[in-house]
């Protein structure tokens, strides 16, 4: 099993275009890596991870949801962003061509970490 990969380290890199073919992290992997990364957790049967936040109000919720959008451009990795209730956010993040984790999902999520307002 591949070694759990500290925030830093992960926000160091940048994700790669995946087109399938690459192994997905098995439930035990993922569980390792995404305990590296507070907040976040398993979900769909440890094949995607999400992480909630509640904002100070519906501006700063948009704000966030557009940092998030600009910054899954630049890594070309894309999440599924979620605003209800007009200041809850939520991000759900897999990498589509396997059906389940690949480091670029703990890489984008510890790089929205570091654009995440901090959450009253």
């Amino acid at each position: 099993m591949m070694q759990p990969q500290q925030a830093c380290d992960l926000t160091a890199k940048k994700c790669v275009p995946c087109e399938g073919g690459v192994p997905k992290y098995s439930a035990a992997a993922a569980e390792a890596q995404v305990a590296a990364l507070p907040g976040w957790r398993l979900t769909h049967d440890a094949t995607r991870i999400r992480r909630d936040w509640r904002m100070k109000n519906f501006r700063e919720c948009v704000k966030f949801m557009n940092n998030v959008a600009a910054l899954a451009e630049r890594e070309q990795h894309h999440p599924d962003l979620h605003l209800e209730g007009y200041r809850n956010a939520w991000v759900e993040i897999f990498t589509h061509a396997i059906g389940g984790l690949s480091e670029n999902d703990f890489i984008l999520a510890a790089k929205i970490d570091a654009v995440a307002p901090m959450t009253p």
